[in-house]
């Protein structure tokens, strides 16, 4: 920190330093970022580390702190980060494509903006608080090739000027987003390295003086209006590396190439740029003598622009001490005024132009009223906050500029702080808001003018306080009746005091009355006289408006008079006070009373004392019992707010309560209604589905019936046709019986025709006759023979095809029992019908029997005489053939037994085949049935014998059928008992015997 050619070390980082920044909220503390990429913020005061701030990925080349000092903007190549430096926490981060780069980010003055700019020359702005984009400025021509690297802003935030690798500066109008102009400098400029406006405290922050370091080290200043060049610094033997400029403008700080630090002096090297014209009226007198040679400090104009003359390296410290030697060389006079004005000079050209020039005319008042500029002890003015008084203000002045409104509280705020009688004054804020809207941008000089006026120009106005200032305003009544008692008597006359046509004016200083031109000029003249001339100008404007006045009748009207503007010339008010402050008499002029101009002192600001102090100090008392009963009425209103607002907060709880479960309860009845919706839904779909699946099984129903018809059809085909086959075989056999009968009716025809004949020849033929029978009975046994070959061939072949057929049927479903049942019925139905066919065949039979059987008898009895005739003739014989007889029988027997056995087995294995399940008909029945299905035997010697066994046969057949009707109809009732009762068990259906 330079500190009259000295530095303190703050801290030692070990690490070198990227970036710095300065105007700090607390203006001890300063940023530095680091090459490790952290931001660290130190104390000048303490040299402590305050904070550490991380989070960049690469190196801070750029650090912008806000005009508050509140918030800072640190910027990498590859992000921007916001900080609140009073929490040293990062707010917002800005990141972007590392295909574009960030060149630059910062806030722009007095403003809450943020400009960004990017390595495509893309410009963005936004607002601070919320990151929304306020606008985009327009792509720079294509005619003029150039990347921005550099930047600068003016204090109004309204020009930004860029610039790059390039001897071009763009010029960019912020409110209106367009590039209204482009620099070029001269030809030896390639690239521009740094930017930065110069600022100045008389021109509201427009500045017009743009500095540029260019790439040979030499730091040039142009105007940017007239594209002249004023001045440079640094050359190309001693070239400047990085440059700043102090925020007042008032000196240059530069790092050289060889590493050493220069101060440059603004005010010496634009003095002669900022000589204020010459007076039209000049007065020969006198020069005050000055020590030392000056000749050095001369300037020369070529080619258009001011020029600096070189220094050689031994002369570079000389640059303090030249300044010391020009503050302090001039006579300490009362006309002679600081940055060498004469205040008799200002007089004369104010007399003769009526107005100081306006664009000088801040820089005159500053030497006019001699403003210390005491930074440090105004910076600790303001650091101490908004008064307490005026933390309201902008409910008594609604200003609509938040700014003016911001700047006015400071300045208020630091008047109250410097003496505390302020802080009660009710026309302060009256007093102050014309100069607080003129130094908008220079709060340091506002406060100072307003202090110098207050001190000068306001003396003795505070001895009355709270009341206006008696003494002052009976100096004017003094002054106004000896210039125009008429006036006066007229104020008299209608209850008009000097409260009301002089205090509004003194208390406003015109600015109700006045606007802005005739204001500025009117104090032009103020600050360059006693303070008694504005006074004068008090009297003066009654005295020039007495015409208007006089006409005012009622009280209402005078007061509107002194409140508004009027049409009123305000030389002819300035030319009458002139003419008053020379007429006045003595005795009531206030030169007499007032005391002469007294400027701020330097370093610290004056004690303020001129007010009767126990009045403050009772109002303050009083004002702080007050306010402390105002607080303590706040504290217990909040507390009544804070419980109203629980009560609230608890009643908008319970009815969002109420309300919820009313939600509740009203979704829960939808989610019920939803779900007895989708219970119907369920259930109908459901219904469907089980009408869908009873139509399928009916479907399968009816096609395991049509499949079941076309077996049952094809089962009784088949039956049909095997019954129609049986039906064959019976007529046959029925046929074949028939031409046996015949045939037997014929051969005993033939036999009685024989036995006639052998009767005749018996004699004869005896022995022919025995071979005979013995032939017959070798036919008979032979045809028995054949016939029984034939039952036993088709028993086996339908125990092959029962066999095969139950195999088939016991692969079939559970479901099929019923088809089986009803075939077993028409199997029952059929086999009865066949029965009864049989039944018939046999009484046909019978009927043939009993016919061969008549016939027989009518043969027996011719047969017995031939056979008493032969009994005698064959006695010998008959016992051989007796013998013969028993042993043919016990062969017959032995073969009966056979044959039995056989059927048996062979009708047990079909029934097994059939009837899996069944039980097996009983052993008795069977013999029962084989004995009934014994052959008819021929076997008798005689005719009685053969008619007797034919007798016992057909009647053993005719029982055997009944029997078998009786069982098969029995079996007919169990089974469909059991179709009934055994619906889980269906295996066992039963099934006839077929013969």
């Amino acid at each position: 920190m330079p500190l009259h050619g000295r530095f303190n070390l703050v801290q030692r980082t070990a690490q070198a330093c990227t970036a710095l920044a300065f105007n700090l909220h607390r203006k001890s503390e300063f940023l530095v970022a680091l090459a490790d990429y952290s931001i660290k913020c130190f104390d000048t005061v303490t040299k402590e580390l305050v904070s550490w701030m991380t989070g960049h990925e690469s190196s801070v080349f750029s650090i912008s702190v806000h005009g508050s000092g509140r918030y800072a903007i640190t910027t990498s190549s590859d992000t921007a980060q916001l900080w609140d430096l009073d929490t040293f926490q990062r707010k917002r981060k800005l990141n972007i494509l590392q295909s574009v780069g960030i060149q630059k980010v910062f806030f722009l003055p007095l403003s809450n903006t943020i400009l960004s700019c990017f390595k495509d020359n893309s410009i963005f702005a936004w607002e601070c608080d919320t990151l929304v984009c306020k606008y985009q400025l327009p792509a720079p021509p294509e005619s003029s090739n150039i990347l921005y690297k550099v930047f600068a802003v003016t204090r109004d935030g309204r020009i930004l000027a860029a610039g790059g690798k390039s001897n071009h500066i763009h010029l960019w109008c912020l409110e209106a987003k367009q590039l209204f102009r482009i620099i070029q400098m001269p030809t030896k400029v390639r690239a521009i390295r740094h930017l930065e406006f110069l600022p100045d405290s008389f021109d509201a922050g427009s500045n017009q003086v743009l500095g540029v370091l260019s790439q040979d080290g030499i730091m040039r200043f142009i105007n940017i209006q007239t594209c002249k060049l004023l001045f440079e610094i640094g050359s190309l033997d001693d070239g400047i590396s990085s440059s700043v400029i102090s925020p007042h403008g008032r000196y240059i700080a530069s790092i050289m190439e060889n590493g050493s630090l220069n101060i440059y002096s603004v005010q010496t090297l634009t003095k002669e740029i900022n000589k204020p014209p010459p007076p039209l009226v000049k007065v020969i007198e006198d020069l005050p003598k000055k020590k030392g040679n000056s000749g050095d400090l001369k300037v020369k104009v070529t080619s258009g622009r001011v020029q600096r003359p070189a220094r050689s390296r031994e002369s570079k410290i000389q640059t303090r001490i030249l300044k010391q030697d020009l503050t302090g060389g001039f006579e300490k006079k009362e006309n002679e005024l600081s940055d060498g004005l004469n205040k008799k000079r200002l007089q004369i050209l104010l007399k003769g132009y009526g107005e100081f020039p306006t664009k000088y005319r801040m820089f005159i008042w500053r030497s006019l009223l001699q403003l210390p500029e005491n930074q440090t002890a105004f910076s600790n003015l303001i650091d101490k906050g908004i008064h307490v008084a005026f933390l309201n203000l902008q409910k008594k002045y609604p200003i609509k500029s938040r700014k003016l409104l911001r700047v006015l509280q400071r300045t208020l705020s630091a008047l109250a702080h410097w003496s505390a009688i302020f802080s009660d004054t009710p026309y302060l804020p009256l007093l102050a808001f014309p100069f607080v809207k003129l130094f908008q941008n220079n709060q340091l000089i506002c406060f100072e003018v307003v202090a110098t006026l207050i001190i000068n120009w306001c003396q003795h106005w505070f001895e009355y306080f709270p009341n206006p200032p008696i003494n002052i305003l009976s100096m004017i009544e003094n002054v106004l009746a000896f210039h125009d008692k008429e006036l006066l008597q007229h104020f008299i006359n209608h209850d008009v005091t000097s409260q009301l046509y002089a205090w509004p004016l003194l208390e406003t200083v015109f600015s109700e009355v006045l606007t802005r031109e005739e204001w500025l000029k009117l104090f032009d003249n103020v600050f360059s006289n006693h303070p008694s001339f504005l006074l004068m100008t008090v009297v003066a404007y009654n005295i020039c408006s007495r015409a208007p006045l006089l006409n005012c009748k009622r009280k209402d009207d005078f007061e509107y008079f002194f409140h508004h503007r009027n049409n009123l010339d305000i030389s002819a008010v300035i030319r009458e006070a002139y003419r008053l402050l020379d007429t006045t008499p003595a005795d009531i002029h206030p030169d007499s009373m007032l005391d002469a101009f007294v400027a701020l002192t330097k370093g610290q600001y004056p004690v303020f004392n001129q007010y009767p102090k126990f009045i403050v100090d009772y109002q303050t008392q009083e004002r702080e019992r007050i306010r402390n009963d105002e607080l303590d009425y706040l504290r217990e209103r909040q507390a009544v707010e804070e419980m109203q607002a629980e009560v609230d907060q608890q009643r908008v709880e319970d009815e969002a309560w109420y309300q919820k479960q009313e939600l509740l309860r009203r979704a829960e009845e939808t989610r019920r209604e939803i779900l007895l919706q989708e219970e119907e839904k369920m259930i109908q779909q459901r219904q469907r589905l089980a009408a869908v699946r009873r139509e399928l099984k009916v479907k399968e129903m009816h096609l395991q019936d049509a499949a079941r018809r076309r077996l049952l059809q094809l089962q009784q085909d088949q039956r049909e046709m095997e019954l129609r086959r049986l039906d064959d075989e019976i007529e046959r056999k029925v046929h074949m019986r028939d031409r046996e009968i015949a045939a037997t009716a014929k051969d005993l025809e033939m036999r009685h025709l024989e036995l006639e004949s052998q009767k005749r020849l018996y004699e004869k033929q005896n022995l022919s006759r025995n071979q005979e029978a013995v032939a017959k009975e070798m036919k008979e046994n032979a045809d028995a023979y054949r016939q029984k070959v034939d039952v036993e061939e088709h028993m086996f072949h339908r125990l092959i095809g029962t066999d095969q057929t139950q195999n088939q049927k016991i692969h079939k479903l559970i479901e099929e029992n019923l088809a089986k049942a009803e075939q077993a019925c028409l199997n029952t139905d059929w086999r009865i019908q066949a029965l009864h066919k049989q039944r018939c065949s046999d009484l046909r039979r019978n009927e043939c029997y009993q016919e061969i059987a008549r016939l027989l008898r009518k043969n027996r009895k011719k047969e017995i005489a031939v056979l008493n005739a032969m009994m005698e003739g064959e006695a010998k014989k008959w016992e051989e053939a007796e013998e013969k007889d028993f042993h043919l029988k016990s062969e017959k027997k032995t073969a009966a037994l056979s044959d039995a056995s056989r059927r048996w087995f062979l009708e047990k294995e079909i029934h097994d085949a059939q009837h899996p399940c069944d039980k097996v008909v009983p052993k008795g029945r069977d013999e029962e049935f084989a004995s009934g299905c014994l052959p008819r035997a021929s076997q008798l010697n005689d005719i009685s014998e053969m008619e007797s066994l034919t007798q016992i046969s057909l009647n053993q057949r005719k029982m055997h059928w009944d029997a078998m009707e009786q069982d098969l109809m029995e079996r007919v009732r169990n089974l469909r008992q059991r179709l009934v009762t055994q619906a889980q068990n269906r295996c066992q259906t039963p099934h006839l015997l077929t013969t």
